[in-house]
């Protein structure tokens, strides 16, 4: 799965195995997006929608409240209607991981603390000099800040989907196939 802005999880995973790394962008931002093209007064109701559909615990729940949301809107509001629908697959690829690391890439929040300290002392330094002192200034940071970094719910589970193994709706449907 790759991750575009400051979506987290690896740049690149298991998902190769399978053909391709697939983009999953980050999820906040593709809501917005959708909630952009609606007025103000009904921005509530399509959030509601919307969270329905990104915490569901299953591709078809996923689909129903994706459903309610166009018979809500699409008469009037085509273009957001279309917005979610051309984002739907990237939205709802956590669904193809386990449900135990569903709440690590559901957030945006993994890569945006790892560089808030960064941001933050090249803010107050008023840059950071020299790129190579950028550098290691950035790298000091991070190693630091790694102290305080919440783990991965069931870590063995990574492996198997670096293995390439199916998931579907959070639980394992296959494992890996054999090259040729």
């Amino acid at each position: 799965m790759a991750r575009s802005g400051s979506g987290p999880l690896l740049r690149k995973s298991g998902r190769s195995a399978r053909g391709s790394a697939r983009p999953a962008g980050t999820r906040v931002h593709k809501l917005r997006n959708v909630l952009d093209k609606l007025p103000d007064r009904l921005q509530e109701r399509a959030k509601e929608l919307l969270h329905a559909a990104m915490y569901a615990e299953s591709r078809r729940a996923a689909e129903g409240a994706r459903a309610q949301f166009e018979v809500e809107f699409e008469d009037k509001y085509p273009r957001a209607v279309a917005s979610l629908k051309e984002e739907w697959e990237e939205m709802v690829t956590f669904l193809d991981f386990p449900a135990e690391h569903w709440v690590h890439l559901r957030s945006t929040n993994v890569i945006e603390s790892v560089f808030s300290p960064v941001k933050m002392r090249t803010r107050k330094t008023k840059g950071a000099g020299s790129r190579q002192a950028g550098l290691a200034m950035a790298f000091k940071l991070v190693q630091a800040g790694q102290r305080r970094w919440r783990k991965v719910n069931a870590p063995q589970l990574v492996r198997l989907v670096r293995e390439g193994v199916w998931f579907q709706d959070g639980k394992i449907v296959a494992a890996p196939r054999s090259p040729g």
